[in-house]
């Protein structure tokens, strides 16, 4: 049996999990219980702004992997576009691999939370996407890029992605991560320095 003491972590990855298959306002505190197998008790103790607070915990969460993601896959590679082609292959190979039932623990807060939620949940896909972002572009500056480009860069990546994921859902394809590479590859190499594509490669 799991241990009562474990209850909240269990609980923000079940949010987590049912967040990126159903979206924000079709996942029920109920459902979260049923798979994270935490006592029913335990909701408003761990979780006193109940459903808002958890799903803030759940996208933070998301961000947290996706951080670890980008720095696991910076270091495989030894350029910008190397990185891209790794990190978007991840998120194509996630999508595929479950199905395309799986997009990103983030977004349905943004696209979803009414108006009573709206300044929680908006500041927590904030600092959710910012977070990735920023250390993409910090990679990307370890890899080469001046700071300008590595940024937008970064931009481009995540929001590509977090497109790619939709439509790819929606298409059951992985083809829109295909596009997605090609295109910020491209980009990436037109913003690599020819001085540090030379000391790469």
């Amino acid at each position: 049996m799991p241990q009562r003491s474990d209850a909240r972590r269990r609980m923000v990855q079940a949010a987590r999990q049912l967040i990126r298959e159903r979206g924000y306002h079709a996942t029920a505190i109920s459902d979260v219980l049923e798979r994270s197998g935490a006592p029913r008790g335990s909701v408003y103790f761990h979780f006193p702004g109940g459903k808002t607070q958890l799903a803030a915990e759940a996208a933070e969460d998301h961000a947290h992997e996706q951080v670890g993601l980008i720095d696991e896959a910076a270091g495989q590679v030894s350029s910008a576009r190397g990185l891209i082609e790794v990190y978007v292959g991840l998120a194509r190979d996630g999508m595929v691999g479950s199905g395309y039932s799986r997009g990103c623990g983030i977004a349905p807060l943004v696209t979803e939370a009414g108006p009573e939620e709206s300044v929680e949940v908006a500041e927590t896909g904030r600092r959710a996407f910012t977070a990735m972002i920023d250390r993409m572009a910090f990679h990307f500056v370890n890899l080469g890029l001046d700071r300008a480009p590595a940024r937008q860069l970064a931009d481009a990546v995540i929001a590509g992605v977090e497109g790619a994921l939709v439509t790819a859902r929606a298409l059951r394809s992985p083809a829109p991560f295909e596009a997605v590479l090609a295109a910020l590859a491209a980009q990436a190499t037109a913003l690599t320095p020819k001085t540090a594509a030379r000391k790469r490669n």
